[in-house]
């Protein structure tokens, strides 16, 4: 692995930053990261953001000094860059068109779905995760999923304050809400608030198909790639920046051992092909990392 940076020519907050990268692994440039004492704070995405002052020892440690289009290339090159659909910029126009493709009738729910998504205290659970959940739906139906489905998707994770069960009771009583009156099918709002108060404990009832599949796709950046994996596990930490480090070690770690001890992750058999495997060892490895720190 080769650790690359540019030019401190990047302004924000009062000074200037570099952007740090690496040629093979974000793994890798987690440790480079820790090792030259940058906070994962500063990852973003694809990327560290270093400030100016630390551009030297960054270059000391053995990062390799490039201008801003080589630096650019060796990304792109690497396979880690984050593609446009998932950038901020891009991710709002995606999910918009997703919106308009099911719901073409009702663009201000989903403007109204989206600004919710997008709320500033959100890391983990914001327009990124939205979009893998619906992406995940589309590959476990093929393409062809209900509207109380993707609907689902949409409400799973509208209400965040970082609560755990009752955000999702909260969000699905927004379904309720917003999905009734003359202009939606009767019960629809009912079974989309049922099927969000799944996602309290992800225990569907496994005769509820669209309930496993639901579950299964918010759960599918666990079966991501290694890289994948590490962008999930960095925005998580900084989405809960405010507990201490051994507190939420220990907290994470316990989470990920009830999971390891579930016969299987997924429930859907195509979400067990695509994902049980390499979920297990994303968790054993993370596991075996926050033991280690």
């Amino acid at each position: 692995m080769t650790v690359y940076i540019d030019p401190p020519r990047w302004p924000a907050h009062g000074t200037v930053f570099s952007h740090l990268i690496s040629d093979t692994s974000l793994a890798e440039l987690h440790e480079f990261a820790r090792a030259l004492g940058v906070s994962e704070r500063a990852f973003d995405r694809d990327h560290y953001d270093v400030p100016a002052h630390r551009h030297a020892d960054a270059v000391a440690a053995g990062a390799l000094a490039v201008d801003g289009k080589k630096l650019v290339r060796v990304l792109i090159h690497s396979g880690l860059r984050v593609p446009a659909r998932r950038r901020p910029a891009k991710l709002a126009v995606t999910l918009t068109r997703r919106w308009a493709h099911h719901f073409p009738e009702h663009p201000d729910l989903g403007a109204k779905l989206l600004t919710r998504w997008s709320e500033p205290h959100r890391v983990y659970h914001g327009p990124s995760h939205l979009l893998n959940v619906l992406e995940g739906i589309d590959r476990l139906t093929h393409g062809a999923p209900s509207a109380e489905l993707v609907l689902a998707a949409w409400f799973h994770d509208a209400v965040y304050d970082g609560q755990a069960g009752q955000d999702e009771r909260d969000s699905a009583e927004l379904a309720r809400q917003r999905l009734s009156g003359p202009e939606w099918p009767a019960a629809i709002g009912r079974r989309v608030a049922e099927l969000v108060l799944v996602t309290v404990d992800h225990r569907p009832d496994p005769s509820d198909v669209d309930a496993c599949r639901l579950v299964d796709a918010d759960l599918s950046v666990l079966g991501g790639s290694e890289n994948e994996y590490e962008r999930y596990r960095t925005t998580v930490r900084r989405e809960y920046a405010h507990v201490p480090d051994e507190q939420f070690r220990a907290g994470r770690a316990e989470i990920l051992r009830r999971l390891l001890e579930k016969d299987t992750l997924f429930h859907d058999p195509r979400a067990v092909t695509l994902w049980e495997a390499r979920a297990r060892e994303n968790l054993e490895r993370e596991i075996t990392q926050l033991i280690a720190a």
